[in-house]
């Protein structure tokens, strides 16, 4: 089996970039070090760092191992905290991740099953698809919920699956809204200011080609990362906007929105990503099989 103490000396030579700094931070012996990892080296039949100035560097090998090194003493940090959670009967983490972009609405109904969980600790980390990637390739997240599956040629092993395709509504404040807007449902759309989400997000690009198939020229005052603050702002008089229909089931805890119009063609998606470890976590297994079992498929 491998030394984990062995690489434990690689991972930290690696990270300090030279052996005397490792030793340094170990008040170890450079000598000792320098031996544990040539034993490392020998044992795995490659070599993993090569000098570099003061330094060492890591070598394409040594890059493999470094990664899951990381992994694995990312693991080890948390083995103390959830040992002594589960002693004590504390609470049950779920670490999830949220794409910038997705509505954070409908995340909020897909997370709903977990929600009455006894002692449940909920921690949602928001932010970019690729660097939610790599915080779930660290076991830092549990699951990550994007507005798109990962890329294809991601070096990750990662597991992904489409929760749920919806229809997307339109919604706005009744101080705007009139029912002309809603008898002339998409083209009045064109007559009220619009929120959007931005960029960022794979559904402001399913928008803009929704627009251009239903030649609508959209005056947009506002755009918005968070789904639910978009809400706020139209909620006080600001614009209309687009909300998946999962996740308008919560707008009902939105005073003063009224439903515009519900498009035709123009959908948002839901997929969960998961690690290897996140395969079996007991609590996004159940977030999982509710939106199987609940979610409609538009």
């Amino acid at each position: 089996m491998l030394n984990y103490r062995h690489l434990y000396y690689f991972w930290v030579v690696a990270k300090e970039g030279g052996f005397a700094r490792a030793a340094e931070r170990l008040d170890m012996a450079i000598q000792t070090i320098s031996a544990q990892v040539k034993a490392l080296e020998q044992e795995l039949g490659h070599q993993l760092l090569k000098p570099a100035g003061r330094g060492v560097a890591v070598t394409d090998a040594g890059q493999a191992v470094l990664a899951r090194a990381e992994e694995i003493f990312q693991l080890g940090e948390r083995v103390a905290e959830e040992a002594a959670a589960a002693a004590s009967g504390q609470a049950a983490r779920l670490a999830v991740g949220l794409s910038d972009g997705l509505s954070k609405l409908a995340a909020h109904v897909l997370l709903k099953p977990v929600l009455d969980t006894p002692s449940l600790k909920l921690l949602c980390h928001e932010g970019k698809v690729d660097d939610l990637m790599a915080e779930l390739a660290l076991h830092r997240l549990d699951v990550v919920l994007a507005c798109q599956p990962p890329a294809q040629n991601s070096s990750l092993r990662l597991s992904s699956e489409r929760l749920m395709v919806s229809r997307v509504d339109w919604y706005g404040p009744s101080t705007l809204v009139h029912k002309a807007h809603v008898e002339g449902f998409p083209a009045s759309l064109a007559g009220l200011p619009l929120l959007l989400p931005t960029a960022h997000g794979a559904m402001r690009g399913r928008i803009e080609r929704w627009f251009e198939a239903n030649d609508i020229r959209p005056r947009v005052v506002g755009e918005f990362e968070d789904s639910a603050l978009l809400s706020l702002f139209a909620a006080q008089g600001m614009g209309v906007f687009p909300v998946t229909a999962l996740g308008a089931t919560d707008l009902e805890a939105v005073r003063g929105l009224r439903l515009v119009g519900r498009s035709d063609g123009l959908l948002e998606e839901i997929h969960a990503i998961r690690s290897r470890r996140g395969l079996h976590h007991p609590l996004v297994l159940r977030v999982l099989a509710a939106a199987r079992a609940h979610v409609p498929a538009q």
